[in-house]
């Protein structure tokens, strides 16, 4: 009862029923709200298109999505099993990509456009083009099923295929056997009825013998036997052939849990992954021991090989021990790769090496082989075309480290060679992204040109981002650069269309300026040729001012935010002003201050972000930096002293700018910016109030770890307990607006985080209204989530430091 109390007092519209922020509220029940009509104009305005250039580089895909779903579409039933909910009518997750409203192909070299006909019925996502560009799939999303659809990149013409209904509940990716042929994973025709329960058979019951299983909070997961019962029946799926051309559907094999589906070398071969019982009730799907076989083009099993095990008994931050992450190569070797921990998985083992890379090449019948052995944790490894060299990224978790080594994967390998190390945080020596080309069998690979690789990078640095495009020569390393954006525009190399780097598409815009995609070529590529000419969905955006400023901290370390001004704003105004920011950890006080974003970067805002106040009238401190530095092991044991310091210098500077006023700032952040904004009105009194969305706020309720703690609750309880807002209920007194999905599934997150801290605040005389928003997750994805989520902000920002206009 005083649960059900306390959520009918938080949804309360401001003023309802309230004579004064002290009295006891009455019971209403709240409708959504709108925003301001500024805010709804620019929330309501046209999405700009996305882009897909298609494997031959011939044609563009353009594409606009839905911005925001309906409440009702996150209302459909949904099974909460295994860490994932799913939407058991269509065999899929419950929430998918946005649909398409349009989609429209584009001669890369001229011609007429083809728009692509989306009969109504379903949803149209996730596209997909065919190794050799002539086609492109579609999934449609209905009430009953999700469909796979078929066009042609020469005419637009859309067909679906008949007969089939995919199952993309574990995978949605598919595997191609040649232009006209790929493996897809089908709901099984004779799956039969989802079994029902009228009552439980028994009762629950987990044991743990004196072995330590830690694991971070997780939600939705597998609660007994009808649970399991339920999760393997809208799992498992049929490995289908489909023949493009004729529309044949084969299937191969039996009907299993079918987790992964990579396509293998160049004869067909797929490598699958099968989930197997027994489940866990403590880990996620993600986390269940699978059965791992390479099958041939017809679908029968060459080999199978050892299975990954089940998530159990494993350390915090550490990794099962066997084998993990295999992969195959993309290229005609088709060897087989696989990771292995030397450190018994437990990252606090001191090892010389914590992983190692081991290979099984054709014909399989062999033993495996050790190729390579990683001084850090192996996080990604991406194959070069060819498949005989691959790139691999290792991290050190006590340094916070990443380094990124070129292998050779020949018969006799040698050693492998470094290409760049750094912090993690450090974005000033990132080397940029490879870019990446489709094989002849879908698999993306690192593009090699010439015996190069392309990187593409954001050229973060002290003056903004600067994106560039380098060239690397495998050889020896040796670095090229092409082309790095400058003066007043924000230039993003997309995509290389020749060997040579003479012609390169760039995404380009402006403060001003919409992004467009043009071509530029000739010597140090300085001819342009704009390819779109997209207009301005939101232009009243543009009378919004915007500039970075740096400063430091009272112990030198260096802070920025980006200053917004609102449309409007005349020089020497004071204006209500709001502080967003997320907390990051950081082992030198050198990187911590690094700039991010770009000043050349046309505005637009999303759904809920923060910057919507500006058009209220109200000044933004945006992406505040709020660094938290010192030892990864022990850098929380001075949080709050730390950003207690980072505020304070950002409301010096906004104050010596003469933008802000010390009486009317407000701060806000959402996650673990919600856990900072309530540390900072629990142990400060440096602002007004505060604007938490969807956070944690109570630490023992995620005792085995969160963010970059990596202590349990047991090894550091006076931090869990000090950096827990709620304990200090009693003493936060400034005025704070709650906001969470009702349906967070994100870990540590739980919805009971913030029900828990309206109720202590409410009980010990505190200033909170909570507002649980129906059927959302971590982030707000309707559209009438996002507009009450504004309206909240808005109305709180009014009540709290007033309207939107000049203090002085």
């Amino acid at each position: 009862m005083s649960l059900a109390l306390a959520l009918a007092f938080g949804t309360l519209m401001p003023g309802q029923a309230r004579a004064d922020d002290s009295a006891p509220a009455a019971s209403a029940v709240s409708r959504y709200q709108q925003p301001s009509p500024a805010l709804r104009a620019v929330l309501d305005a046209p999405a700009l298109p996305t882009h897909s250039l298609s494997p031959d580089q011939k044609t563009l895909a353009v594409q606009r999505s839905q911005r925001y779903r309906q409440v009702a579409d996150l209302a459909r039933p949904a099974l909460k099993l295994a860490g994932m909910r799913i939407d058991p009518a269509a065999h899929a997750p419950l929430l998918s990509t946005p649909s398409l409203e349009s989609l429209v192909l584009r001669p890369l070299d001229g011609g007429a456009e083809r728009p692509v006909a989306l009969p109504p019925g379903g949803g149209f996502h996730h596209l997909r083009w065919s190794p050799d560009g002539r086609h492109f799939l579609l999934n449609r999303r209905t009430p009953a099923g999700v469909e796979l659809w078929l066009g042609q990149a020469a005419n637009g013409a859309l067909k679906k295929l008949q007969g089939l209904q995919l199952n993309t509940v574990l995978e949605q990716d598919v595997a191609w056997q040649g232009p006209e042929t790929l493996l897809v994973l089908a709901v099984p025709p004779r799956l039969g009825p989802a079994p029902r329960f009228e009552a439980p058979d028994g009762p629950t019951v987990q044991e743990s013998l004196g072995r330590q299983s830690p694991e971070r909070t997780l939600q939705d997961l597998l609660k007994n036997a009808q649970d399991e019962a339920l999760f393997a029946h809208y799992a498992r799926s049929q490995l289908t052939r489909v023949n493009l051309r004729t529309g044949q559907l084969q299937p191969l094999g039996e009907p299993g849990l079918f987790a992964s589906l990579q396509a293998v070398g160049t004869q067909g071969q797929v490598l699958t992954e099968r989930l197997r019982q027994p489940f866990s009730y403590q880990v996620t799907w993600q986390d269940f021991g699978r059965e791992v076989e390479l099958r041939d083009a017809e679908g029968r099993v060459l080999r199978t090989l050892a299975p990954i095990a089940l998530k159990k008994d494993v350390p915090v931050d550490g990794v099962i021990t066997g084998p993990r992450h295999y992969t195959g190569s993309p290229g005609a070797d088709a060897a087989l790769y696989w990771i292995e921990a030397l450190d018994g998985g437990d990252p606090r083992r001191k090892a010389e090496h914590r992983d190692r890379l081991m290979r099984l090449a054709a014909p399989y019948t062999g033993e495996p082989q050790e190729l390579h052995r990683s001084v850090g944790r192996v996080s990604m490894m991406e194959f070069l075309e060819g498949g005989r060299q691959a790139v691999q990224a290792d991290v050190d978790r006590d340094r916070q480290w990443m380094r990124l080594s070129l292998l050779d994967l020949g018969p006799t390998p040698a050693p492998a060679r470094l290409l760049s190390e750094r912090s993690l945080r450090d974005r000033y020596k990132d080397i940029g992204q490879p870019l990446r080309r489709m094989q002849a069998n879908g698999r993306q690979a690192l593009r090699v040109d010439e015996g190069a690789l392309w990187l593409v990078g954001a050229g973060a640095s002290p003056e903004g981002e600067r994106p560039f495009l380098d060239r690397m020569q495998l050889a020896d390393g040796q670095v090229q650069r092409l082309y790095r954006a400058g003066g007043s525009h924000y230039e993003r190399p997309v995509t290389v269309l020749d060997a040579r780097g003479e012609r390169v598409l760039f995404s380009r815009e402006s403060a001003s300026e919409v992004p467009q995609l043009v071509l530029r070529s000739g010597p140090a590529l300085a001819q342009m040729q704009a390819l779109t000419r997209y207009t301005d969905p939101a232009p009243q955006l543009r009378d919004i001012q915007r500039e970075l400023v740096k400063f430091k901290r009272a112990d030198g370390v260096e802070l920025s935010f980006w200053l917004y001004k609102p449309p409007g704003y005349q020089v020497g105004e004071r204006r209500p002003t709001f502080v967003w920011a997320y907390p990051l950890e950081f082992t030198d006080a050198s990187v911590a201050g690094q700039v991010s974003g770009s000043g050349n970067r046309f505005t637009s805002f999303g759904a809920s972000s923060p910057l919507m106040l500006l058009l209220d009238g109200y000044v933004v401190l945006m992406d505040a930096t709020m660094p938290v530095v010192g030892d990864p092991k022990t850098v929380n044991d001075s949080f709050i002293a730390q950003i207690t310091s980072n505020a304070q210098a950002i409301i010096d500077k906004a104050v010596e700018l003469g933008v802000s006023s010390r009486d009317h700032m407000v701060v806000g952040g959402h996650s673990y910016g919600a856990f900072m904004t309530a540390n900072l009105l629990a142990h400060t009194d440096l602002f007004k109030a505060g604007i938490a969305r969807s956070g944690a706020y109570n630490r023992s309720l995620t005792p085995f770890g969160f963010q970059s703690e990596q202590r349990t609750y047991w090894e550091a309880q006076d931090v869990y307990q000090r950096l827990s807002p709620f304990n200090y209920a009693d003493k936060l007194k400034e005025p704070l607006l709650l906001v969470h999905g009702d349906s967070d599934d994100n870990p540590g997150t739980f919805p009971l985080q913030s029900q828990r801290l309206y109720q202590a605040l409410a009980g010990t005389g505190g200033h909170v209204r909570f507002v649980s928003l129906p059927y959302e997750g971590h982030g707000y994805t309707a559209r009438e989530s996002i507009g009450h989520t504004l309206w909240e902000m808005s109305e709180w920002m009014k009540r709290q430091v007033g309207e939107g206009k000049p203090l002085n």
